[in-house]
């Protein structure tokens, strides 16, 4: 399980332009239309925390939101109300900017959640469709865990293209003092169908997506896996954490996510997992239903097929 407690922070949208193209983007049909969240809901949100102290951190976030021209007089003013943690989810690539990442620190970015595509840069930046993607947020990272007080948190969403890499991307960061969670997010498109025969099949990830959580914990990273089947992690089902900190973003958005159809499962009604997702719509139209892969689990023992 992961060291941050989802409970303890509020995430909002603020941004929907990016400067990358990454392949398995959930909302890249939706950029064009979908709203920020306004200055009056930010505001609302920082007079919250500072009447009531309701969370302990603020999650900035958007496609891109280093991209968003106020990111750091929102930061400070996120840190006077009386934020402890201001995180911000970014792609990396301006981190690599010294001069950028010490505005961020100086502002009060204590937690760089960060997208990490590729385990070297042929496959990131052929992933994120940019050259020199990889070479910048490496170079970001690297600055990054000279400070202390900093804390590094990597997502990568797991893929056709990118399950094969998971032991080595871990191993390409395992030099980094200051990361403290490692996450892995299996695939899901935003629609009924793999337009993009992205999604792999789960029999296919689970070495790989195993061995990579082992090899972080072996670094002394704490891993949270999404949106995998509990029941086929074995000793590692602990690691499935599919909670998310409150998040504000346009309602629009959550028309398109309803689309996947999670919780299929052949034994959804027997099952008493409280985070497992099941299998989505696309996956169960490109794969069926693994009947021979998935098992039922209940007060947390997995049931024996017969």
């Amino acid at each position: 399980m992961g060291c941050f407690h989802h409970d303890d922070y509020i995430s909002l949208t603020l941004e929907f332009r990016c400067n990358l193209k990454c392949v398995h983007c959930m909302i890249e049909g939706t950029m064009d239309y979908l709203q920020p969240q306004t200055g009056e809901v930010f505001d609302e949100v920082l007079q919250e925390q500072s009447q009531n102290g309701r969370w302990k951190g603020i999650i900035l976030t958007g496609s891109e939101i280093t991209l968003h021209k106020e990111l750091i007089p929102m930061v400070q003013r996120a840190r006077a109300a009386g934020f402890e943690h201001v995180r911000i989810q970014t792609h990396g690539m301006h981190l690599g900017q010294t001069s950028f990442a010490d505005k961020l620190l100086e502002a009060g970015v204590d937690e760089y959640f960060v997208s990490v595509a590729g385990s070297d840069r042929e496959s990131h930046d052929r992933i994120t469709e940019v050259d020199g993607a990889f070479e910048k947020m490496m170079a970001g990272l690297a600055y990054l865990d000279r400070f202390d007080h900093v804390s590094i948190i990597t997502n990568t969403v797991v893929t056709k293209l990118s399950y094969p890499l998971l032991p080595d991307l871990v191993k390409s960061l395992s030099h980094l003092r200051q990361l403290k969670q490692m996450e892995f997010w299996n695939y899901w498109p935003m629609t009924e169908m793999d337009d993009k025969d992205l999604i792999p099949r789960a029999a296919d990830v689970l070495p790989y997506l195993t061995g990579a959580a082992k090899s972080a914990i072996a670094d002394g990273r704490s891993v949270e896996i999404k949106n995998f089947p509990e029941c086929m992690l074995g000793d590692l089902s602990h690691l499935l954490d599919n909670d998310q900190p409150q998040l504000l973003i346009d309602p629009a958005f959550w028309d398109q996510f309803n689309r996947n159809g999670f919780h299929q499962c052949l034994y959804r009604e027997e099952c008493t997992s409280d985070q497992c997702l099941g299998l989505n719509e696309a996956y169960t139209a490109k794969y069926g239903w693994e009947k021979n892969l998935v098992h039922p689990v209940r007060g947390g023992r997995l049931i024996a097929r017969s």
